[in-house]
């Protein structure tokens, strides 16, 4: 006679732990309320939560100082297979860092400051040091951004994810007023193209690249689990000290055909050469990959990319230098009538 096998079966039998789930919930609850108290004078994104972590949805109250014609901003992504790495090496400290700058640096790309934050974070069965390792890191990314982390959820399926597996996803809104708006409409001839390093490989090519260093993968963990570089202070204080941005490209999946999504159709980018981090070098060996493709494959040591009036170019450089970056002349907008897919030259006799 055959045994059921639903007999005395209950949902954390099956591989779900609700009572985990709410311990993770109250301990973020508790994380949230350890943020440093403000004084009366000051304000911030954290002002405007009526109701957060905790309950069915979040609120927030749509008050943004006299704003005029305020839109809202949204952007959702994830961090592709990196997780893999942050399982086999057991470091999710800098994954959720990751996951804030690669939906915040997007709406920072049309001017918007972020308002707020929920993370999405699904796995087989929830490990409380990694889950809490990977929520601190959100939680400081977004103090980092200037927007609260409002919300999210955490799904245990161990019918989809197996043994240490996990994904997740950000979602993040922003506001930026109407005629403030960055993009393709602001860029004029003779713009200027200021280039912003990356901190690395950021989120963008892990599945290349975990092949590419399978064999010697723990003596690159450290390169490879690098945190992707939060740009969206950056562009706000730009936005503050010059009213010579243009434009912004983040660059990421695509690498720099990404430029191509915020100049008019009829320019070309004539570009400079710049230091290529070795790291990519090491990849373009190793794959035997040409220029074209490792450039929009990988960001190849730009993360960033600034269009900006000539005039203000050498100041808005300073300002980049000064928040702590490296900031890189990449050359110039010109006029162009050529197809979309050639809008732009790419300098690859001068990097090799």
């Amino acid at each position: 006679m055959q045994k059921n096998p639903a007999k005395n079966l209950s949902y954390k039998r099956a591989g779900v732990d609700i009572r985990k789930g709410d311990a993770l919930v109250d301990w973020l609850i508790d994380e949230q309320g350890k943020a440093p108290q403000k004084s009366a004078k000051e304000t911030g994104p954290r002002d405007g939560v009526v109701s957060g972590i905790g309950g069915f949805a979040a609120l927030y109250r749509a008050s943004f100082d006299g704003m005029k014609s305020p839109l809202l901003v949204s952007s959702t992504d994830g961090v592709g297979t990196k997780v893999k790495l942050a399982v086999q090496f057991k470091n999710y400290s800098g994954i959720g860092q990751d996951l804030v700058a690669m939906c915040v640096n997007d709406i920072a790309c049309v001017g918007a400051r972020p308002l707020f934050f929920l993370d999405y974070y699904a796995c087989a069965q929830l490990d409380m040091k990694a889950a809490q390792s990977f929520l601190k890191s959100v939680k400081k990314a977004c103090e980092a951004s200037g927007c609260v982390l409002i919300g999210g959820e955490t799904a245990e399926m161990p019918g989809v994810y197996s043994k240490k597996d996990f994904d997740c996803a950000g979602f993040a809104v922003g506001v930026v007023a109407e005629d403030d708006v960055l993009g393709a409409s602001r860029v004029r001839m003779g713009d200027k193209i200021i280039g912003v390093a990356s901190s690395g490989f950021h989120s963008n090519g892990y599945s290349l690249l975990r092949k590419v260093f399978a064999r010697d993968a723990k003596k690159w963990a450290d390169k490879l689990l690098t945190p992707t570089h939060l740009y969206s202070p950056l562009v706000q204080t730009v936005l503050h000290e010059s009213s010579g941005l243009h434009a912004v490209a983040h660059v990421t999946g695509g690498g720099l055909d990404n430029l191509l999504r915020v100049v008019p159709s009829n320019s070309i980018l004539d570009l400079k050469a710049w230091p290529v981090p070795h790291e990519f070098l090491e990849v373009k060996k190793r794959a035997k990959l040409n220029w074209p493709e490792m450039l929009r494959t990988l960001n190849c040591g730009i993360g960033l990319t600034l269009f900006v009036a000539a005039e203000e170019a050498a100041a808005i450089s300073r300002v980049v230098k000064q928040a702590g970056f490296t900031a890189y002349d990449l050359g110039v907008v010109q006029p162009g009538n050529v197809a979309k897919e050639a809008v732009w030259q790419l300098p690859f006799n001068e990097l090799g």
